[in-house]
């Protein structure tokens, strides 16, 4: 398969993202700031999904056509993507080695959560245009690096990196003791004229909740916003004004 065909690579195309966040403070599940957003260069060629649900079945004398299997409930989905990464139209750069040394750092605990006394790998979102199906927050369980080609130098100019992603599951409905509402949080790509008061009002109907939008992703100055950056938009019971 060539390059091009990879999916069908153009500009028209929307490609997939891989945001990598902190993990959360306390017993929070949204997850912390944005450490680096992985553009993908080349949509993958395909995603496998899974999910599993556990059921317990205990034998019993009496029952001639055995016993009826009891539910214990359902698993949280994984996800297995690969990410092809080349810069062979630049075998000097070492912007590839780079990138594969990100999405594997996710398999380490950060520097900011040791500091906090939660030490915790990096959490992820993956997202690709309006295949909601495949996007949850998760974290990497593993991460297969497959370098293809070296420049000259030995620097890897080509390779595939295969990730296994585990979601990750919000809190579910009921779990809020003030209104038994269900905790969810979502990712919003900044847009020419978006800023963090009009953010707040559309997603919380408050201006002021801009602040919780800027801890959230570590932002100081709020009038610096980058067209393109992804934000978190915290879930509304984690909003304070």
């Amino acid at each position: 398969m060539s390059i091009e065909s990879w999916m069908g690579v153009g500009d028209s195309l929307v490609h997939a993202t891989l945001a990598i966040h902190e993990p959360p403070k306390g017993m929070s599940r949204t997850p912390g700031t944005i450490i680096k957003t992985f553009d993908f260069e080349y949509n993958p060629a395909q995603l496998s999904l899974s999910r599993s649900a556990e059921w317990k079945v205990t034998p019993s004398q009496i029952e001639r056509n055995g016993a009826v299997p009891e539910f214990m409930g359902s698993q949280a989905r994984e996800m297995s993507v690969e990410i092809f990464l080349d810069r062979s139209g630049d075998p000097e750069s070492n912007d590839l080695l780079k990138m594969m040394e990100s999405l594997l750092d996710c398999c380490e605990v950060t520097s900011t959560s040791v500091a906090a006394k939660q030490p915790s790998p990096p959490w992820v979102v993956f997202e690709w245009g309006s295949f909601r199906t495949a996007r949850f927050t998760a974290y990497i369980s593993a991460v297969q690096a497959h370098i293809t080609m070296f420049g000259t130098t030995g620097i890897p100019i080509r390779a595939t990196c295969q990730l296994q992603l585990h979601e990750i599951p919000s809190q579910t409905a009921g779990q809020n003791p003030t209104s038994g509402a269900l905790t969810a949080q979502r990712i919003h790509r900044i847009v020419a004229g978006d800023s963090l008061q009009s953010l707040a009002w559309r997603e919380y109907g408050n201006a002021a909740a801009w602040r919780s939008i800027a801890e959230a992703n570590g932002i100081d100055d709020p009038g610096q916003l980058t067209t393109g950056t992804e934000l978190v938009l915290p879930a509304a019971e984690e909003v304070r004004t």
